[in-house]
Parts: C-alpha cells; sequence; structure tokens
C-alpha cells in the first residue's frame, strides 16, 4: 500500500469514527415530480468542496455540486492562477474540518515523508491542485462538472429554479431549497479593465490577469503588465518562461508596497473576528486594505528581477492607441509601443454584474444602502459589494425582496466587506466553512419546524421494556 493509500484508509476510519456518512434528518421534497435538492452549490473549487463536505457532516446529504470546468481543473490553480507557489503559509488549514488526516500537511508527509514538509517552504501551485483532486475522490463529494449556472430563478415556494447549461448538465434545471455561490473570486462581479483600455482598444489586444491568456502565442512578443500587486509579478514570470521576448510592468506607486495585511490577519485573530466589528470598523479595515493591495512574495520577485529582460516602470498611464505597430501607451514615464497589455487591475464586487443573478439583483442589499462613509473615506468598490448576514446570506432591500433571497448564500469573494477575508481568502475558510454551513443547517431546521415539532409530539417509539417491581 503506498503511503497516500494508506492515508486515504485513515481518513475512512477516522470518518467512520465520527459517525461520517449518516443518514439525513431531512424528508424528501419534490415540485412538479422532480426531486429537489436541500443544497446546490454552485463551484466546485476549495470553497464548494469544502462547504459540501461540511453539508455531509451535518447530515444535510441530499446536495449537489456543479462546476464549469472540466474534472480536476476547478478554480484557478490550473487556468489563471500563474504563480509558481501559493502566497499563504504552508502551515494553515482551510477545509479539513479539524480533522488532521484531511489536511494538506498530511497529504504531503504521505507522498513524500516528514522531513520534506519541514523543508517545504510554499505550497506549489500544483501541489495543491493535486491535494485539492484527492480530497474531493477521497470523501466521495457529488460534484457534476462542465456545468454552469445559466440564471437563478425565486420560485413562489421559497425555492430556487437554477437554469443549467453546458455539455455536463443533468438536465436544463435543477430546484433546490437553498443555493451556495461558492463562485471563487470573480464569482462576485467582474475584472476590472481602466475605461481608458476598456474604450480605446480592441480586445484581441489585452487580457486581464486573472484570466485567459494564451502567452504560448505570445513567444517573442512585447508585453505590458499594468499593476504593482502579486498577481503582475506572477504573470510576468510565467509569460518570460513561456518566450515573451519582454515583459515590462508598470506600477504607479512610488515606493513599493511592502506590509501585507493578511499576515497580521492570519496571526492575530483577525480573521475570525472580523465579523463582530461595527459597520463603522469594517468599513475603515477595507478602504485600508483595499489601498494597500497585495504585495508580490520575495521569491516571486526575484524570479521576475533575474529576467534579462524584464523591465519595471514607475510611473501612471495616461493613454493608450492602436495603432498598425502595436499599442501605443503614454505614461507619466515615457511613451512606449507594445504588442500585448495584461491588465493586473483587480476585480469589482457587484451582483448587479452577474448574470445568473439578474432576477435578483434588484432585490440584494448592498453596503451603500446600510452605511454612510465619512467622505475622506468613501469607496465606490466598498458600497457595492453585497451587505450580507453573519451566516454569507443575501439579505433583502425589504421584505419582499428579503422573502425572495432568504434560500440564497454568497461564499465567494463579494463576502469581503461583510465577512473579511473568511470567504475571500484561502486562510480563512477554517472560520467561514463552519459558520456557513451552521446558518444553512438552521435555516433549513426552521424550514422544517412544523414537521419535526408534529413528529416530535407524536413520537411513541418505546426504548425501555422494563417492568416496574414493587418490593
Amino acid at each position: 500500500m503506498t503511503g497516500l493509500e494508506d492515508l486515504s484508509a485513515r481518513v475512512r476510519d477516522d470518518l467512520e469514527k465520527l459517525n461520517f456518512g449518516q443518514p439525513t434528518w431531512l424528508a424528501p421534497r419534490a415540485q412538479d415530480g422532480a426531486a429537489v435538492l436541500d443544497v446546490l452549490i454552485i463551484g466546485g473549487g476549495q470553497s464548494g468542496l469544502g462547504a459540501a463536505f461540511g453539508l455531509l457532516r451535518e447530515r444535510i446529504s441530499n446536495i449537489l455540486v456543479i462546476d464549469e470546468n472540466p474534472e480536476g481543473e476547478e478554480g484557478p490553480w490550473e487556468t489563471y492562477a500563474r504563480m509558481v507557489t501559493l502566497r499563504t503559509p504552508k502551515h494553515l488549514t482551510a477545509i479539513d474540518l479539524g480533522i488532521p488526516s484531511l489536511t494538506f500537511r498530511a497529504y504531503w508527509e504521505a507522498l513524500h515523508g516528514k522531513a520534506a514538509w519541514q523543508a517545504l517552504d510554499k505550497i506549489p501551485r500544483a501541489a495543491w491542485m493535486a491535494y485539492l483532486r484527492w480530497y474531493r475522490a477521497v470523501l466521495a463529494l457529488p460534484v457534476v462538472n462542465l456545468t454552469r449556472a445559466r440564471l437563478i430563478e425565486p420560485l413562489q415556494n421559497g425555492f430556487y429554479k437554477v437554469h443549467l447549461e453546458g455539455p455536463g448538465a443533468p438536465s436544463a434545471a435543477l430546484i433546490a431549497r437553498k443555493v451556495v455561490l461558492a463562485t471563487g473570486i470573480q464569482g462576485g462581479g467582474e475584472w476590472q479593465v481602466p475605461s481608458m483600455i476598456r474604450n480605446a482598444l480592441p480586445k484581441d489586444r489585452y487580457g486581464h490577469s486573472s484570466g485567459p491568456i494564451d502567452y504560448a502565442a505570445l513567444k517573442g512578443k512585447r508585453i505590458a503588465i499594468l499593476g504593482g500587486g502579486a498577481s503582475a509579478f506572477d504573470n510576468a514570470n510565467f509569460a518570460l518562461a513561456q518566450g515573451v521576448a519582454e515583459a515590462h510592468v508598470f506600477v504607479r506607486r512610488a515606493k513599493p508596497q511592502r506590509i501585507n495585511p493578511i499576515r497580521f490577519m492570519e496571526r492575530s485573530n483577525f480573521i475570525a473576528g472580523y465579523a463582530t466589528l461595527s459597520d463603522a470598523e469594517k468599513y475603515q479595515v477595507m478602504a485600508t486594505f483595499l489601498a494597500r493591495n497585495q504585495p508580490p512574495t520575495n521569491d516571486t520577485y526575484a524570479r521576475a528581477k533575474a529576467w534579462p529582460c524584464f523591465v519595471l516602470h514607475v510611473g501612471e498611464w495616461h493613454r493608450c492607441t492602436d495603432t498598425a505597430q502595436g499599442v501605443h501607451i503614454a505614461t507619466s514615464c515615457g511613451d512606449f509601443l507594445f504588442d500585448y497589455l495584461v491588465l493586473a487591475t483587480g476585480l469589482v464586487s457587484d451582483p448587479a454584474l452577474r448574470p445568473e443573478l439578474s432576477l435578483l439583483a434588484k432585490d440584494i442589499l448592498l453596503w451603500r444602502d446600510v452605511y454612510q462613509a465619512p467622505e475622506d473615506l468613501r469607496n465606490r468598490l466598498i458600497d457595492i459589494h453585497p451587505y450580507l448576514a453573519a451566516d454569507f446570506a443575501f439579505q433583502g432591500r425589504d421584505p419582499e425582496a428579503a422573502v425572495r433571497l432568504q434560500g440564497l448564500y454568497v461564499f465567494n469573494y463579494s463576502a469581503l466587506v461583510s465577512q473579511g477575508l473568511s470567504a475571500a481568502a484561502l486562510s480563512g475558510l477554517r472560520y467561514a466553512l463552519p459558520r456557513l454551513v451552521d446558518g444553512i443547517a438552521k435555516a433549513l431546521f426552521r424550514d422544517e419546524r412544523e414537521t419535526l415539532l408534529a413528529a416530535y409530539h407524536a413520537y411513541d417509539e418505546i426504548e425501555f421494556t422494563g417492568q416496574w417491581e414493587s418490593p
């Protein structure tokens, strides 16, 4: 038996000792002759898989996870994530839910030994994806791939009809009592493209650092990367390794951002405690967090600098023009000509940008509806985030909207302002998953309370069979 086979057997033994896999406590439901899911999870990356495992531990087993990507390619790790290693410290736990045999450390040691774990600096990106594949398989999680949620339609009885598309879709639509949007960083809005680029250039002249870019087709070309955060340098390294002739990174900051606020949050219990802050405190934290951005890791920056065809510019872009020779860029540090632009410009979280929420976006309570920040702190990107409940549920702008949204949960990056890094970063999942799962379990219990109360009061199963004996 190999080390990984032995670990898989240990996981199954641990779960058996925890009585994992016991029958559900929820009665089956049907709608128009079709079975109704108790929970549908949209997104089969690390957040969706962790949520599925958490629900199964609570004996909520009538669930399904759908993902638009092929099996084994869920999440960003083999699509647009281009870093060599994860940026988070290797020792952080995430989706194991407190079971040591399910941690990445246990997985790595099973493959490479304990000494290899001690020698490891950061988790290799490909190894993390391999771990997620093993995690899904060893837990036998119910995932359907090549299936995209096209539209979420609220029904009159409180259920949701989720319209599907894709070659793997099990049907044209699924009915679910609760829906979890575990759709990753981009799942709460869209990647940000500055208007001076969007309005001036054809789409084949640029791409976002967090989207599909055919770097192999850019071999021998000169590219410009706009942005000074971690993904800018990740993409510069990746592009140069794929053979681009030159990679120029443009940053606006005169001085590099040296502080990574995430490290403080990880060490100080800030991620777990963030939800207890007042709205004013949350807003102030997020305003400074977004202003700081996440700097590249030291090893990533060192790799970029080592390339002879890597160039770093400090200055602002003023204008972009499409020419026959390439894209002409006018900046505060000079004029340049490039074959292609890569935008490491972050994202916008706004429910109105999501096509699957088009029937519900007007109902969703936003931060700007609840809290008015001081003028010197006001940030439009924060204001258009959804204002979520403690269990990651959407909240409605009025009582009727609240009814339409009462079973819809947001477990993607748009939870950032309401919940901090708990559902928006790998280091926060250990705190977020229990709150999400507990919230869904309680909501399902409330939905079933009349049936459960009636069954409780009618319960008459005899357990004690002895007879009282008088002296």
